[in-house]
C-alpha cells in the first residue's frame, strides 16, 4: 500500500499566518487535504518544535507562553496519527538585549524520522513543510531509498535553493490552500 508521512517544521509553519492576514491553519487539515494526500494513506504527521524558553524561576509571561504551548501540543497529540517531537530552546545572551534564542535538536529529529521511515520502506512519499537546507542529506537518503520527497513552502521566507533542488517536487502554499486548511 502506498503511504505518505508529513513532516512539519513548526518554527517555519508558524509563519503562515503572517502571510495570510493572520489566518491560523490546521496541520491535520493540511496533512489530509487532497493536494497533499493524493489518494494515499497517511501513515502519520510529525510536528517538530520546541517549547518556549523559561528561566528559573519562570516569569509570569514565560509561564503563560509555556501553558499556551502545552495546550497546543496536547491538541496536536490528540489528533489522529499525529506525533509531536520536541527539542529545546537555548538562550544566548552574548550581551544582546533582547537575548537571542536558538532551537536545538529540532532539525535532527525531523531528519532522523525521515531517514528511518524511508529506509525501512514504511512510506513511499514524504511531504515536507520547511525551508531549511539542513534537511538536504536526509532527503538524499530518503530519495535513495525510493521515497518521493515533496516540499511545501511559503513565498517568503523562500526555501533554501539547495532544499528546493534536493526535493522531487516543490509546491507553494497559496491563499487557496490556506483557505482550505484554515481553522
Amino acid at each position: 500500500m502506498d503511504r505518505y508521512a508529513v513532516f512539519i517544521d513548526g518554527g517555519y509553519a508558524k509563519k503562515i499566518p503572517d502571510q495570510f492576514s493572520g489566518k491560523r491553519v490546521s496541520y491535520l487539515k493540511f496533512s489530509q487535504c487532497p493536494d497533499v494526500a493524493k489518494g494515499q494513506e497517511r501513515l502519520r504527521t510529525y510536528y517538530y518544535d520546541c517549547p518556549p524558553y523559561t528561566s528559573s524561576p519562570p516569569t509570569a509571561d514565560e509561564r503563560t507562553r509555556k501553558a499556551h504551548f502545552d495546550r497546543f501540543v496536547a491538541k496536536l497529540d490528540s489528533e489522529s496519527r499525529f506525533q509531536v517531537r520536541l527539542g529545546r530552546l537555548a538562550r544566548h545572551s552574548n550581551g544582546l538585549n533582547p537575548p537571542e534564542y536558538e532551537q536545538k535538536m529540532v532539525d535532527i529529529l525531523l531528519a532522523v524520522d525521515l531517514v528511518q521511515l524511508s529506509v525501512q520502506h514504511q512510506i513511499q512519499r514524504a511531504v515536507l513543510l520547511a525551508n531549511d537546507s539542513d534537511f538536504v542529506p536526509a532527503i538524499q537518503v530518503a530519495k535513495n531509498a525510493g521515497v518521493v520527497v515533496e516540499l511545501y513552502h511559503l513565498v517568503f521566507p523562500k526555501p533554501h535553493t539547495e532544499l528546493k533542488s534536493a526535493c522531487d517536487d516543490c509546491m507553494v502554499i497559496d491563499e487557496a490552500m490556506v483557505n482550505a486548511i484554515a481553522l
